[in-house]
């Protein structure tokens, strides 16, 4: 484990948030004197962590201060997400930028080969892109609720993954310890640090995909709830009475069209807005995703609800204007109620909030909303 104080690690996760920190700026945030920020910032340069940057002006007088920002080579981490029939593998610096992904399609129920497969993905990246460095960990992001720590129900086409320690059984296939999490908390863990997080503290993040689930940030963090299950916003939905709003639903309306896909993989390769079954899915689901919103924005009282997961920002923004909140209006008066908008965290969400999780484990302050 790397040996960080409290407020080292709370200085890091400002910087990979903000960019760029001052001394004054830390001092100010961590709540500590000048001496102090400026002891916190020198041992985590004399680690190599962190290197100051250009001056800059702060207020009319006064000379520039220096501006700290992470060292994005100094370590590298690896995310995995793992759905029925996809995985997507990625790479991102200390910075959280995505130096390299790729998408491994095909079947993956059968457990030992999938990680036969992501193991020989991750050598490639590694030593493509990072050098031969040795990443210092992997997250790995699984469809599915948990059962415990590392122990999932996953879906039917992933069997072989349930019930089993993925942690334990990945850190022995891939040589580098591994931490899991479903697929919906570590896209809204994407979504919170490198998304549409940097103007919401608090959002619920639905993750639209062969099912439906999600994640819940409040104040910035990441709140998984008594079990790590927070966000399974489809389990309001009534099954013989509610569309559940999940892309398997948009391939069965293709297949009436004469449109097939075997898999929900192979649809989103080819997927095309235009579609007439798109408009279809769009009304059909119309009154779920109202229901989801309504609950979430009264329960949570939150500034967003991002749609995502494997969905496509076009068809987001279809389903966007179409999902209404359901009010009493007292009084004529409608209660504030969320934005909506599409996900914006860069490459595939949950393989990205999947490499952040070594890089959280190990070197940010999270606080006890993660935990």
């Amino acid at each position: 484990m790397i040996e960080l104080t409290r407020n080292e690690r709370r200085a890091l996760d400002l910087m990979f948030r903000t960019g760029t920190i001052t001394q004054a700026q830390l001092a100010e945030r961590l709540d500590v004197t000048q001496q102090s920020a400026s002891r916190i910032l020198a041992g985590l340069a004399d680690r190599g962590m962190i290197s100051s940057g250009e001056r800059v002006k702060m207020g009319s007088r006064g000379y520039p201060a220096n501006s700290f920002s992470l060292v994005p080579d100094h370590c590298a981490s690896i995310g995995i997400s793992v759905a029925p029939g996809a995985m997507d593998v990625l790479i991102a610096d200390f910075a959280g930028k995505v130096l390299a992904n790729e998408h491994l399609a095909g079947p993956n129920s059968d457990i030992a080969g999938a990680a036969t497969r992501l193991a020989t993905c991750i050598d490639a990246l590694v030593g493509n892109i990072a050098g031969g460095r040795a990443p210092i960990g992997a997250g790995l992001a699984v469809s599915g609720s948990f059962l415990h720590q590392g122990i999932f129900n996953t879906p039917y086409g992933l069997d072989e993954w349930a019930d089993l320690d993925l942690e334990d059984y990945f850190t022995g296939r891939l040589g580098m310890p591994v931490y899991a999490e479903n697929d919906g908390n570590a896209a809204a863990l994407a979504e919170c640090l490198v998304g549409a997080g940097q103007r919401y503290d608090s959002f619920a993040y639905l993750f639209i995909g062969s099912g439906v689930g999600g994640g819940v940030v409040l104040d910035g963090k990441l709140w998984r709830g008594r079990h790590g299950n927070a966000g399974e916003f489809a389990g309001g939905l009534e099954p013989t009475i509610d569309v559940f709003p999940s892309l398997e639903v948009l391939r069965l309306e293709l297949g009436a069209d004469g449109i097939r896909f075997e898999t929900v993989d192979e649809l989103l390769r080819e997927f095309d807005a235009g579609w007439p079954a798109v408009q279809r899915w769009v009304l059909k689901v119309s009154r779920s995703l109202s229901i989801i919103a309504s609950n979430a924005g009264a329960i949570l009282d939150i500034d967003a609800i991002i749609l995502g997961g494997r969905l496509p920002n076009d068809l987001a923004r279809l389903a966007i204007p179409h999902i209404r909140f359901f009010d009493q209006h007292r009084r004529a008066q409608s209660r504030p109620v969320p934005h909506l908008v599409p996900a914006e965290a860069p490459a595939a969400a949950a393989a990205m909030g999947a490499a952040l999780l070594p890089l959280q484990k190990l070197y940010h302050w999270t606080g006890q909303a993660h935990g």
